[in-house]
């Protein structure tokens, strides 16, 4: 029986801004899992701390609330356990790129088969909107008393290099583009990273609903000149059809992961379904993984008695 989005929402009252960005991302992430036909018990939506990480609350699924930049270890622990959840980890720009920026690194090499959605509008809305990494350099929205000081982490350009192997953005008002974009993020086999632009209508005064519509600059009609476009309908082929074209794939991802300002690219940057998952790698060195993972094996009989023989692990450990 197929699910529609309201089976996906829950009765717990969403307390983000008027006008923020996190509505239509959420709305977006319910209609993907509906149109995936996706059992709530088989999805597992992991967070760590910031408004995007209230997103579980409010996503009838299982769900787990973590620490700050820490969602990714909890959702790859989750994942590793059990490889049949569909695992989604979601956070913000400063959650994933501050203080979790080792993690969204190291977990690149892994290419687990997951999902990890990032919400990024270049402020830590939950505190008053200091620059988060993805601020440019120069930019002074309206808590900064001067510009920002540093250099932006491009978060797709990010996960290109450190080894995500489906990399995507979109915009939360899009929320079409948005749904589909996670769709082929969950449907992919391996790490996905969406990255998704909103703006914060309370703290970033600069990235604004109006500036992403490009009301500031309009034609000689009068029509706002939007400064979002679709690379799929430029033309641009982010798929690996053969290991030879990995690198070439990379650098043309990358160059696209500079525009900025008066031309943002949204869509896929780069795919490659061709490298192995962790779980396939972790297959092949324990066979009964995917068929017995941790998640299901049995650890005590019916009387509460371990059933778990560790005398020949021990054997191992001794060093005389």
């Amino acid at each position: 029986m197929a699910h529609k989005p309201s089976e996906y929402k829950t009765d717990v009252y969403t307390d983000w801004c008027p006008g923020c960005g996190d509505y239509g991302i959420l709305s977006a992430l319910q209609m993907a899992l509906a149109d995936l036909n996706l059992e709530p018990h088989n999805v597992v939506v992991v967070s760590g701390v910031g408004n995007a990480a209230k997103t579980p609350h409010f996503v009838k699924v299982n769900g787990v609330h973590t620490l700050h930049g820490r969602l990714l270890p909890f959702a790859m622990g989750i994942k590793i356990a059990n490889p049949n959840l569909e695992v989604i980890g979601i956070g913000g720009d400063g959650d994933g790129l501050g203080i979790g920026a080792g993690h969204f690194v190291n977990i690149g090499r892994r290419n687990l088969d997951m999902t990890y959605l990032l919400y990024n509008n270049g402020v830590y809305g939950l505190t008053k909107g200091q620059a988060s990494p993805t601020l440019r350099l120069g930019m002074q929205t309206k808590s900064l008393p001067n510009p920002n000081i540093n250099d932006a982490i491009i978060p797709v350009a990010l996960a290109i290099t450190t080894g995500y192997t489906f990399v995507a953005r979109s915009y939360a008002f899009d929320v079409i583009h948005l749904k589909n974009t996670i769709k082929q993020g969950i449907e992919h086999k391996g790490l996905a990273f969406v990255e998704c632009l909103q703006p914060c209508p309370v703290y970033n005064d600069i990235n604004t609903k109006e500036w992403y519509a490009g009301e500031d600059r309009k034609d000689a009609a009068g029509k706002p000149q939007s400064r979002l476009y679709k690379m799929e309908e430029a033309g641009f082929d982010p798929i690996v059809h053969d290991a030879s074209e990995e690198f070439k794939k990379k650098a043309a991802g990358l160059e696209k992961a500079q525009e900025w300002d008066d031309k943002i690219p949204i869509g896929i940057f780069y795919k490659n379904e061709l490298k192995p998952t962790f779980q396939e790698r972790f297959a092949q060195r324990i066979p009964f993984y995917i068929k017995n993972p941790p998640a299901k094996q049995q650890l005590k009989d019916e009387n509460g008695i371990s059933t778990l023989d560790l005398s020949e692990l021990m054997d191992e450990l001794k060093t005389s």
